[in-house]
């Protein structure tokens, strides 16, 4: 049982009473979603490596970079309803949040946002923690003290470390190896090298969710047998598609592989907040919105690793150099044959962009209230460069296969059902669980809408009633 999930509901003073708070409070506490999307964008740049952009300065790669963002995020969640007030928060406080009419804002989103990345055991290491520090300091100094300041400074602190303490012993400081089994067809084996490189994720099957009831919760059936028809189509797919010289794909189906494997997490967080100031939200509309987009992606990113690592899937790569191993007569080996894209230095089945891609877009779906919502994306460091692409979707396209299918058969490193498993909708007749709806979509359903009378208290981010 995950105990983040055992939160009791917040007990409501009467509505009139409520109003009159809600409101006194509207006229003391400036609402901007300034401070959000200030220290959303400085949580990224702490966790984010400077290869999706040179702002950036963590060493998170896009799995774990996920987990780390959706801890900051329900911090600055927390801070923001604090404030503002309206939803019910994401951690007990017990005594309540008391929040002074007179309270910085600003001060209180900086100091929950970065005392909690802080805060965190095995997050940020030193230079990272200097350099996110120097930061604050210098976005502190510049709001006058006084009451005010103190105020938004205590409520920060006081939800830093309550979220600091849900994260305690969450997994995220174990160290476990990996013993790779007999390579049979199939199987996968890790990235050669010498040395060899770091095996990617493996931690992430063992963290706790930020939502979920446990890693495993959504598992996907397995991949389609390697005498399968199905296999051989998608193999053969990928074989033609996805080669580093392909002569059948086109230039515009290489930039397609190519934006779509930047930095997603950098991708989903700036398209996001350009969605705030395009859709007016103000300080607690942001943060939720950007709260459930990154719980979703963080647990998704979780699930997708547990499945990884259960099923132990071989990479394309692996797959057309010993097609001569697999029992399928529609299948040829071809030893010459690498992607066009550096393969990821874990197993193939499921497709972690596509999780968390679905995972993210169900969760603005849930905010919005429709998959119809212009979404712009500009890739990562080519975004930085002459000749930027920058690209305009909507959730709805967001989540199609269509998305996968550009980006994992023409770059190689997935084959078709990994990624179509992990991007279809609830409509469609297969989905990355045996039931029809994906992880992402299953946290949303789960957590953002009280559909389990039995259960009422498992939900995040609701209105308070």
């Amino acid at each position: 049982m995950n105990p983040l999930t055992q939160f009791k509901k917040i007990r409501v003073l009467p509505v009139a009473i409520g109003l009159l708070l809600v409101l006194a409070r509207a006229y003391a506490i400036d609402v901007s979603p300034d401070p959000v999307i200030r220290w959303s964008n400085e949580a990224r740049k702490a966790i984010v490596p400077p290869s999706a952009g040179p702002e950036n300065y963590g060493r998170r790669g896009p799995s774990d970079a996920a987990v780390y963002m959706g801890i900051a995020h329900v911090a600055i969640y927390d801070a923001a309803v604090a404030l503002e007030g309206g939803y019910e928060f994401y951690a007990q406080y017990d005594p309540p949040i008391n929040v002074p009419p007179n309270t910085s804002a600003a001060a209180a989103i900086a100091t929950a946002a970065h005392h909690t990345l802080i805060g965190l055991p095995c997050g940020l290491n030193t230079t990272e923690a200097n350099t996110l520090t120097g930061i604050y300091d210098d976005y502190m100094n510049a709001i006058p003290d006084g009451e005010a300041k103190t105020n938004g400074i205590m409520i920060g602190q006081r939800v830093a470390q309550a979220i600091v303490t849900l994260r305690q012993n969450d997994g995220r400081c174990a160290s476990p190896t990996f013993t790779p089994p007999p390579p049979l067809p199939g199987v996968w084996e890790p990235n050669p090298g010498n040395p060899p490189p770091p095996i990617v994720g493996l931690l992430l099957p063992g963290i706790t969710p930020l939502a979920l009831e446990s890693a495993s919760q959504f598992r996907p059936d397995g991949p389609n047998p390697l005498t399968s028809e199905e296999y051989a189509e998608d193999f053969n797919q990928v074989k033609e598609l996805g080669r580093f010289d392909s002569t059948t794909r086109t230039p515009a189906q290489t930039m397609q592989a190519l934006f779509w494997t930047d930095h997603d997490l950098r991708q989903w967080n700036d398209g996001m907040l350009r969605l705030v100031n395009n859709r007016g939200l103000d300080l607690v509309q942001a943060a939720r919105m950007l709260a459930m987009a990154h719980v979703s992606g963080g647990d998704a990113m979780i699930a997708s690793f547990e499945a990884k690592y259960h099923y132990l899937s071989w990479r394309p790569y692996r797959a057309i150099q010993r097609a001569d191993e697999d029992g399928n007569p529609d299948t040829e080996p071809d030893p010459t044959w690498a992607p066009l894209r550096t393969t990821p230095n874990h197993p193939e089945y499921p497709a972690a962009h596509a999780f968390h891609s679905s995972a993210v877009a169900t969760a603005l779906q849930a905010f919005f209230g429709t998959d119809r919502v212009a979404f712009y994306s500009i890739a990562g460091c080519r975004g930085r460069r002459p000749g930027a692409t920058t690209r305009a979707s909507t959730m709805q396209s967001r989540t199609s296969p269509a998305l996968a299918c550009w980006r994992d058969s023409i770059s190689a490193i997935h084959v078709r059902k990994e990624r179509t498993l992990g991007a279809r909708s609830e409509a469609a007749s297969t989905s990355i669980c045996s039931s029809p709806l994906a992880p992402g979509q299953r946290v949303g359903t789960r957590h953002y809408a009280r559909t389990d009378n039995s259960r009422p208290n498992q939900h995040y981010f609701q209105p308070v009633q």
